[in-house]
């Protein structure tokens, strides 16, 4: 099974987390397939916020996530601030009301459709 997962990198004390995209088997630090973004949760974002700083690619993650990658807890919750499973569940909703939905006639259509 391929996971959605972090890495460690950067020294002691101040960690640094890759998001990569990694089968379930190797190890935490081991083997990947793909980076797909970074984490820093000690820096100090520009907008002052009080979590760290996060960069995602949101091709590749749209894509991972397309063909089955199944993301960690807490890689999900990095996804969420991101945008990027919003934006998954906007569409997905939006294709199923689309499909649902049954068209309205216009005027001129149901006049002529009545024969008057």
């Amino acid at each position: 099974m391929v996971r959605i997962r972090l890495r460690r990198v950067g020294r002691k004390n101040a960690p640094i987390y890759r998001i990569v995209v990694a089968d379930s088997q190797s190890p935490r630090d081991g083997r990947f397939i793909e980076v797909i973004g970074q984490y820093a949760p000690r820096e100090v974002p520009a907008d002052g916020a009080k979590t760290g700083r996060l960069s995602i690619e949101t091709e590749r993650a749209h894509y991972w996530l397309d063909v089955g990658a199944q993301p960690s807890d807490t890689v999900r919750s990095l996804l969420r601030r991101a945008g990027v499973l919003k934006v998954r569940h906007e569409a997905r909703v939006a294709t199923k009301r689309q499909a649902g939905a049954v068209p309205i006639k216009d005027e001129s259509e149901r006049g002529a459709a009545s024969g008057d």
